[in-house]
């Protein structure tokens, strides 16, 4: 039997870092993420990943026609760029000393700031 848990899940990118994808179709661009989808473990970033959906006339859109828009990005497949270094890293957790967990470059070991 399967347990399921309430606790979000942790990744190593959040909203608003810059990343870069280290494999796919758009190995070696950055982009800043926009969304994470956490169930699917995969993020939207921007101007990554662009696809084409053709979209059918509605009431709402009456010429329809194609739309350009980002399709996510497996989490597995980002490296988080550290924003004081510009380097990709890997990062790490430490709980500081106000009992605060903090992300760490495992580089450096600087703490990594969100954005």
């Amino acid at each position: 039997m399967e347990r399921r848990s309430n606790k979000q899940q942790k990744f190593h990118v959040r909203r608003g870092d810059t990343v870069k994808v280290i494999s796919g179709d758009s190995k070696g661009k950055t982009g800043k993420v926009v969304t994470i989808l956490g169930t699917e473990s995969k993020a939207i970033i921007e101007g990554i990943n662009i696809v084409t959906k053709h979209t059918k006339p509605t009431a709402a859109k009456p010429n329809g026609g194609i739309i350009k828009k980002e399709a996510p990005v497996h989490i597995s497949n980002l490296a988080l760029v550290d924003p004081a270094t510009g380097e990709t890293t890997k990062v790490g957790r430490k709980v500081n000393a106000a009992g605060k967990v903090e992300r760490i470059n495992k580089k450096t070991g600087g703490v990594i700031k969100n954005g």
